[in-house]
């Protein structure tokens, strides 16, 4: 009886110490705490990243609209090109690069049928500081009347259609796996005259 009675206290023993050893306890909160922490840290970065260069797309999308509507008449290849390259610098520190923008002018008839004029399109490549017009925006006679707001379907009037696109990779990828469009577009009617023309399209207003 002694010697089990030994045993129970020597195993007693054991087991109040067990539990009151807490040597081990900081390592376990560590483990189970970091992956959330880092999560919510991660998470915090891509986001506001991804917040301000969406607000950077709305601003971009608003200054090319803005700028070609104050034309006096008739914008050439390097007013277009001096155009897009000063609004997109705005994506500065950001990629800008990365941005794809287009300004249409559209043209609403009788009917109120929108109706693209004409269109052009710009990227910046990587480590250049002047934008390159492309070929790649919106087709001539192409109707438009679902895109644009009906406040806008103004009879017998032009509107400035500008559009960015930019492809929101995050740097470190922790939270958001792939990469994520951000877009934006305004429209703006001309300030100064009835219709802006690019190489005599439309030939009057």
């Amino acid at each position: 009886m002694q010697a089990i009675a030994k045993i129970l206290r020597r195993s007693r023993t054991h087991l109040c110490g067990f539990a009151a050893d807490s040597r081990a306890l900081a390592a376990t909160e560590f483990a189970v705490i970091v992956p959330l922490m880092l999560v919510m840290f991660f998470g915090t970065v891509e986001l506001s990243s991804a917040v301000a260069i969406d607000r950077k797309v709305t601003l971009i999308a608003r200054t090319l609209s803005d700028l070609t509507s104050q034309s006096s008449g008739t914008v050439t290849d390097a007013n277009l090109q001096n155009t897009f390259t000063a609004s997109i610098s705005i994506m500065t520190p950001y990629d800008a690069s990365l941005v794809n923008a287009t300004i249409t002018e559209i043209y609403v008839d009788a009917n109120k049928v929108a109706t693209v004029q004409w269109s052009k399109a710009a990227t910046i490549a990587s480590g250049a500081s002047q934008a390159t017009l492309t070929t790649s925006g919106r087709k001539a006679g192409d109707k438009v009347t679902t895109m644009v707001p009906s406040a806008l379907l103004v009879a017998s009037t032009y509107l400035i259609l500008s559009e960015v696109n930019y492809l929101y990779t995050p740097s470190v990828g922790y939270v958001l796996k792939s990469g994520v469009t951000l877009s934006d577009s305004s429209y703006t009617r001309p300030r100064q005259v009835t219709c802006v023309a690019y190489n005599s399209v439309p030939a009057s207003c």
